[in-house]
């Protein structure tokens, strides 16, 4: 079985800058630019983003769910602090925060380009 290790998400955009600032303002990443591209470091990893440009043949976003790619998650620490945090950044919320099993807390934020973003807190005693 091979060892595998995460090693980036790939996103595209009609804006790049404006993405990689929602991810810097929204989710504290930490905006890394390179010759002709901008990433973006987000909780230990790495977030390509590609501009999409007129006539790249690029397809709109798929309104959820879809078969493929749903979300990407992300754990936080206090959900309902972090989630008090960016509401008032006026962050929209397709689910708000919830208990989904004992020391399981969830919530779904829409990001840029309708990407959906699980926030999610884990209490280590039901681990």
């Amino acid at each position: 079985m091979p060892t595998v290790t995460w090693d980036h998400i790939h996103l595209r955009s009609p804006d790049p800058e404006a993405t990689a600032a929602w991810l810097q303002d929204v989710l504290g990443g930490e905006i890394i630019r390179g010759a002709g591209r901008i990433d973006v470091k987000l909780g230990g990893a790495n977030v390509f983003i590609a501009p999409v440009n007129p006539g790249d043949g690029v397809n709109t976003a798929p309104v959820t769910p879809y078969q493929g790619l749903d979300h990407f998650g992300l754990t936080v620490t206090d959900i309902d602090a972090v989630a008090a945090e960016i509401r008032a950044k006026g962050v929209e919320f397709t689910k708000q925060p919830t208990t989904i099993r004992p020391g399981v807390r969830i919530c779904f934020i829409r990001g840029p380009q309708g990407i959906s973003i699980e926030l999610l807190e884990r209490d280590k005693k039901y681990a």
